[in-house]
This record gives C-alpha cells, structure tokens and sequence, in this order.
C-alpha cells in the first residue's frame, strides 16, 4: 500500500503535468507552446540578451582600458622629454647663447648693401697692394638667396708667384667673408703667373629686398 500522502500526490502530478509539456513542442510554433516552455524560452532569452549586453559592455571597457594605458605611455614619454629638457636648462641655455655669438660674429662677416663698394675696393686693394696687374675686374650678377645675397667678380691678375701667394692670403684675412673659386694659374711668356679666379663675396639683403624674396 502506498504512503504517498494527498499532497506528495499532487505535487508529483503537477511535475508530471509540467513535463508532459515539453514533449511533442513544434520548434516552428513556439507561440503555441504551454505556459511552461514558453517561460522557460523567455527566461533563455533573457539570459541571452543579458550576458550579449554584458560582454559588449566588458569590450568596450576593455578598449577604454587599452587607451588609457596607450595615453598613459604618450603622457609618460612626454613628461620623461620635459624632464630632461629642464635638468639640462641651464646647458641648453649656454649652447643657445654660443650660438648666439656665433651668429652675430658671422653677421659682421656680412657687409650691408651700402659697404659692399668699400668691400669691392678693398679686394682691389689686396691686389695693387702686391704689385699685381689686373687684367680684369668685372661685377657679374647679384644672385638673391632668402636672407643674404651673393656677388660673383671675374678677377684675372698677374704677377709673381710668391706675390700672388699673398694676394690670395691677403683676400682670406679680410674681415667680410670673400671666397675664391675656379682658380686658374697660367705661365705667362715673361716668367710671371696668370690668376683667374671667381671672387665671390656676400652681402646681407635689406628688409625690403628680404620681403620681395619667395616664401619658401
């Protein structure tokens, strides 16, 4: 004789009710489904949905988390940069100042458009200073660059060699910068020497000359 009690009965006829409704389910139906598969569909879902949501969610912390430490390594560099800029301050501020005196020696090297007649007289100087004999002395074009400009001269002198020697020593010791170039030396019948030679000197442009200049 069973010792199932009217309670432990139902109960078992009521999961046996419960079971019976997930048998025989139309998948394509699933509208039509008892109340218990149905709340068991809607449960999954919701499941679904929320652990969908919830690894978009972990994605996208996870790329704000890489960009923040990418942002973190650009900010530390730069922090690391300043850093040694300012412990080598007082270094920097020393080389910017010898800089600084480099450049304004240079910039007396440079006559201005009004001494650029004296600078061409003393070249002519260094030559009769030697006893040479100018065969030709001739200005060529002013080539403008951005800041200074460049004055070619055809020069042709003659004399000895030891006086020609010096005229070129003499030319390197002027105080504005003066180059020779395309140096040619020709023996000439009598035994003295032939210099032809480009001088080139330089000049610093005007303030007006410097605006007229093409933007680089």
């Amino acid at each position: 004789m069973s010792n199932d009690t009217p309670s432990t009965m139902a109960k078992k006829m009521d999961f046996t009710h419960i079971a019976n409704q997930f048998k025989s389910l139309d998948r394509s139906q699933p509208a039509n489904w008892p109340i218990y598969p149905q709340l068991l569909l809607y449960a999954a879902v919701a499941v679904g949905v929320a652990a969908a949501g919830w690894f978009l969610y972990l994605k996208t912390v996870d790329e704000d988390l890489k960009s923040a430490v990418a942002q973190e390594e650009t900010l530390k560099a730069a922090y690391l940069d300043k850093y040694a800029q300012a412990v080598n301050l007082d270094a920097l501020e020393e080389q910017r100042k010898q800089v600084q005196r480099y450049v304004i020696q240079l910039e007396k090297q440079l006559p201005n458009k009004a001494e650029m007649d004296a600078l061409l007289s003393d070249i002519n100087q260094a030559g009769l200073g030697r006893g040479l004999q100018f065969d030709l002395f001739k200005p060529g074009t002013i080539v403008a660059k951005q800041y200074y400009a460049e004055l070619p001269i055809d020069v042709k002198v003659s004399g000895r060699y030891h006086d020609i020697g010096q005229f070129a020593a003499d030319i390197a010791s002027l105080s504005r910068i003066v180059t020779l170039n395309n140096i040619s030396l020709t023996p000439e019948k009598d035994g003295s020497l032939s210099l032809a030679t480009t001088v080139k000197t330089f000049r610093y442009l005007d303030p007006d000359e410097v605006q007229s200049q093409p933007k680089q």
